[in-house]
């Protein structure tokens, strides 16, 4: 009797055991499954209030121009579970390269070089941890030259117009300058108050000025008559044209199959019914680069247009830029006018400013870079940019053909100017190309004979202002070479 009443109580016992033996490796088994598999969602998430802390507990590195400018830097809070706050001495200025960093996001530079910023970067950690136990983030040392980017962006204020502004050294590819406008403060992005981050936001994403929008490096143009120096390119690498050789350029010219027919700038003709080449460029003639373009054919523009880097993947610098684009098909037509920068083809400020650099880099497109060298706080350097050719745009010969017509002086009484700056003591007229929408645009580089900077500027609807562009690339060249 004793034996089954003691079976009649252990089964049960032992049945309950089994089950908590059970459910206590259901819940370690998951616990296991969550911190292996999971660990980086849950850190990811948002409303993780320990990876915000976590993210704000010691002083991320800085971002500093070139000459040593801090342009983003961390500094104590007073307290609070968020002991350090970024903050931006200059925010507007340099708000398209170094973005901003707020609770749960960050954009341009501090989100392309987060890793470095915040000491998380293996090479970074390892040797901080090394050095007092302590992670601590990298200084990361730009290419922007302070004199450069500020003349770029107080030069667009001053219009009041939209636009952006992008100034490279030729022979690196380092970039100089880079400039949008309207733009907004990164400094309001930084608050730690969640309500007052969130309308802030909201008001700036619903800004209709779009202040957010990094127009230098991902806001396309038409290229008007900036795009004539590809279909320079392509002729003169085509081997049937010369600088000197002379070109068909009537007044009015009808788009094959069509009753469209073609005007110059005005209505005016370009001198002479047959200009050498050398002159239609330097006068932005219409007709006659788009009958240049009939005779090259669409496959000879956009094979010069990619060896520019047209239509390639977008561009880490280690912001990324959209790719500029050259339209793959097209009709005749379409093909005389994307030869003048009509149709389809569309630029950003970046790629304008790429187009000179080539020229000036006698063909040779450099890799643009903006990041110089990462270095530690006890200011040992453990990423140094390396300067890399990204395309060979143009032959040395085509490169010199097209620089000499880029510096030709515009006879008195043409029609027109050319959209190129040769160097800082010169100014240039820029065309708003008709038919198309009314963005002003130019491209150029200086000194002439030893050019040390390239620049591109965009201006959106100036109307009777489209000369401003040239104002603009004037200053930045002045503050480049001085």
């Amino acid at each position: 009797m004793a034996g089954s009443r003691a079976e009649r109580i252990d089964g049960p016992l032992r049945r309950v055991s089994r089950l908590c033996a059970a459910m206590l490796f259901l819940v370690l088994g998951h616990i296991t499954l969550v911190q292996a598999f999971g660990s980086q969602t849950l850190n990811a998430d948002r409303r993780n209030e320990r990876r915000l802390i976590t993210r704000f507990d010691h002083q991320r590195g800085d971002i500093l121009t070139y000459d040593g400018t801090p342009i983003a830097t961390s500094r104590p809070t007073g307290g609070g579970p968020y002991l350090y706050r970024r903050v931006y001495p200059d925010g507007e200025v340099y708000a398209a390269v170094t973005g901003h960093m707020s609770l749960h996001r960050s954009t341009g530079i501090e989100q392309a070089r987060d890793a470095v910023l915040s000491g998380e970067d293996p090479k970074v950690k390892v040797r901080s941890l090394v050095r007092d136990g302590e992670v601590e983030g990298a200084d990361v040392r730009l290419t922007i030259r302070d004199r450069v980017q500020r003349a770029a962006y107080e030069a667009l204020r001053a219009t009041g117009l939209a636009g952006a502004v992008v100034a490279i050294d030729p022979a690196t590819g380092a970039v100089l300058a880079l400039a949008s406008y309207p733009s907004y403060d990164p400094n309001a992005l930084t608050t730690f108050d969640a309500e007052q981050l969130a309308e802030t936001s909201e008001r700036l994403a619903r800004d209709p000025s779009q202040p957010l929008l990094n127009r230098a490096l991902n806001q396309l143009y038409p290229p008007g008559s900036t795009f004539k120096l590809v279909t320079a390119a392509a002729a003169l690498a085509s081997g049937e044209y010369t600088p000197s050789a002379l070109v068909d350029a009537p007044t009015r010219l009808r788009l094959p199959g069509t009753r469209t027919v073609l005007r110059n700038a005005g209505g005016l003709g370009c001198g002479d019914a047959r200009p050498t080449l050398t002159y239609a460029f330097q006068v932005s003639c219409n007709t006659a680069f788009a009958n240049i373009g009939l005779q090259l054919g669409q496959d000879l523009l956009r094979d010069q247009a990619e060896a520019f880097g047209f239509n390639a993947p977008d561009l880490a610098i280690p912001l990324v830029a959209t790719a500029s684009r050259y339209p793959r098909t097209m009709d005749r037509p379409q093909t005389a006018l994307s030869a003048i920068g009509h149709h389809d083809s569309r630029v950003t400020p970046l790629m304008v400013a790429m187009l000179s650099a080539a020229v000036a880099d006698s063909g040779v497109l450099m890799r643009p870079y903006l990041v110089a060298e990462v270095r530690l706080p006890d200011g040992s350097v453990v990423d140094r940019a390396d300067p890399a050719v990204y395309r060979t745009a143009l032959s040395p010969a085509v490169a010199k053909d097209l620089a000499t017509m880029m510096t030709a002086v515009p006879r008195p009484g043409s029609s027109g100017g050319s959209p190129f700056v040769p160097e800082a003591a010169r100014t240039a007229d820029s065309k708003v190309a008709p038919g198309i929408d009314d963005h002003a645009l130019i491209t150029a580089f200086a000194p002439a004979d030893a050019p040390e900077v390239a620049v591109g500027v965009v201006l959106e609807r100036p109307g009777s202002r489209a000369d401003a562009v040239s104002a603009i690339v004037h200053q930045v060249i002045l503050a480049a070479l001085e």
